[in-house]
């Protein structure tokens, strides 16, 4: 087997694995984990071959523009503090915490390499997190906060990280320097992700076609990424910004056809591009295992012990800042996404699974000093981290399943049915507002009148069927079972036509671009 061979295994496995995930219950990014390390294991499959330097700027981007598709700015600037405290604060804490045990209890480890180690498996990954979320079914507010924590942790990790490895490089460290450049990275990240965002939306006007549109949406996270870690900025920050950006001005309303081809591509590349960065992990595990040859008891022991301070100083920050977060709640009158009892604060502690991030970062630290010398204890770094990794994404995403159904932590539907309802209420009153608005300046048919304030009424109907109970109209589910019957027999009659089309496709003389073109329009009407 190839390189070409295993990427093409992983891209099916990753295919594979959310039907799989969803049947046993389990988050996908684990089983292709574990399916990565199953083909470590098997001699005819060939090591990665991939440079650590390009792991982040190839897998991060989109899985970052796709994860802030399912947030907004507003919620983000709703939940700052928990954020902050989440994504900045416990960083810096969970650094410091593991670079003082990595340091005192592996020979030889300076305190800029301890530093490094604590930066690379501080932050918890935003895929795993918010993939374990969602299949899970957990409250709204704690997938909220476990998104933003996961965009923005990165962010923090990784610039200190860069400070670290730089200070034991060169055997230098300056603490305003690296104050300073923490402050610029951010800001040179947020004016290029601002920039690029706003280029990318003109250029969405001139494209005009989906295809092409949605073709752009793809680069720009790379080019917001690229164009930020060249200017010493932060990359993982521009590409959050770039997407904020867009998410919140790209898309006409009535843009429907960008709109659903988007969401359709980006749910693809989200799939795949997860399936494969969490193979790799599993992958790269046999050659880490190889550097602890002769030394696996030692080894081993530094890495529980890691394991351990991040396990644990994660619990001990989010029980006291939990409580005051919530008194701070109770004293100021805003939405913001919380967790309400130890239940959810022991889930979200539990959901801080390390993954793509710190691979990258740990297969990146350089093999040598500026003075030529080797990097002291860069094989017991990279082992340490990769236990970090195997023992919070493995051991807590196989038994996260388990521990929210002991805990009973489920979302409230019935809040979130209330909410449905009440948008689709919304937009049945938005469209007849606009159809009286219309009626004032046309002189509109009688029947004509009727048959459009119906189709008005429908608009909510077909998001949410409950709406007519609370509309109170008369012979409503008489209607409603006539609606159901007037919709079965369009897609019957839709259904027929498609059939029709796709017959044509074959017949001699067809031109398929013609056929193809037919048949989208039908795609598209089916929808509406």
């Amino acid at each position: 087997m190839d390189q070409l061979a295993l990427l093409f295994a992983l891209l099916l496995g990753a295919v594979l694995s959310v039907p799989l995930g969803d049947r046993l219950g389990l988050p996908s990014p684990v089983l292709m984990t574990l399916l990565g390390i199953v083909l470590a294991l098997i001699s005819a499959v060939p090591n990665v071959d991939i440079s650590p330097d390009l792991i982040l700027p190839i897998v991060l981007p989109p899985l970052l523009y796709a994860a802030v598709h399912r947030t907004s700015w507003r919620q983000f600037a709703a939940n700052r503090r928990p954020i902050f405290l989440l994504a900045v604060a416990l960083v810096f804490v969970t650094t410091a915490a593991v670079a003082f045990v990595a340091n005192a209890v592996v020979p030889g480890l300076p305190l800029a390499a301890a530093v490094a180690l604590g930066a690379l498996v501080a932050p918890p990954d935003p895929v795993a997190a918010t993939a374990v979320a969602g299949q899970l079914g957990l409250p709204r507010r704690m997938v909220s906060i476990l998104e933003g924590e996961g965009l923005f942790n990165d962010v923090t990790a990784i610039v200190l990280y860069h400070v670290a490895i730089a200070a034991a490089v060169s055997g230098t460290f300056s603490f305003p320097e690296a104050a300073l450049t923490l402050v610029l990275s951010a800001v040179v990240a947020i004016a290029v992700g601002f920039g690029l965002a706003w280029t990318a939306n003109k250029l969405m006007d001139y494209l005009g076609d989906a295809t092409l549109q949605v073709g752009l949406t793809l680069l720009v996270p790379y080019a917001s990424y690229v164009l930020a870690e060249e200017l010493h900025g932060s990359g993982v920050l521009a590409v959050v910004t770039t997407a904020m950006f867009m998410v919140e001005h790209a898309f006409d309303a009535d843009d429907v056809m960008t709109r659903l081809t988007g969401r359709a591509f980006w749910d693809v590349v989200d799939t795949l591009v997860t399936g494969v960065a969490f193979g790799l992990i599993g992958l790269e595990v046999h050659n880490v295992v190889r550097t602890a040859e002769g030394h696996w008891t030692e080894m081993l022991g530094w890495s529980g012990a890691v394991v351990g301070v991040v396990i644990v100083v994660r619990l001990l920050w989010l029980l006291p800042m939990t409580w005051v977060t919530q008194r701070l709640h109770a004293r100021r009158d805003v939405e913001e996404d919380i967790p309400v009892s130890w239940r959810e604060t022991v889930v979200m502690w539990w959901s801080g699974m390390r993954g793509v991030a710190s691979v990258a970062l740990a297969l990146a630290i350089p093999l040598t000093m500026d003075d030529g010398s080797p990097f002291p204890a860069r094989d017991e770094i990279v082992f340490i981290a990769f236990g970090v990794i195997m023992a919070t994404l493995v051991l807590q995403g196989l038994s996260l399943p388990w521990l929210v159904r002991k805990l009973k932590v489920t979302a409230d539907t019935e809040a979130e049915q209330s909410y449905e309802r009440d948008l689709a209420l919304r937009a049945a009153r938005a469209a007849k507002a606009r159809l009286k608005e219309i009626e004032e300046v046309e002189d509109l048919p009688e029947d004509v009148q009727e048959q459009l304030l119906r189709r008005a009424y429908d608009i909510g109907l077909r998001i949410n069927p409950e709406l007519g109970a609370e509309e109170r109209r008369e012979a409503q589910a008489k209607r409603f079972a006539r609606l159901k019957r007037i919709r079965h027999i369009q897609n019957e009659m839709m259904s027929a036509a498609r059939h029709e089309i796709l017959a044509a496709r074959s017949e001699p003389g067809a031109d398929p671009e013609i056929v193809d073109r037919v048949l989208r329009h039908l795609d598209v009407r089916s929808l509406r």
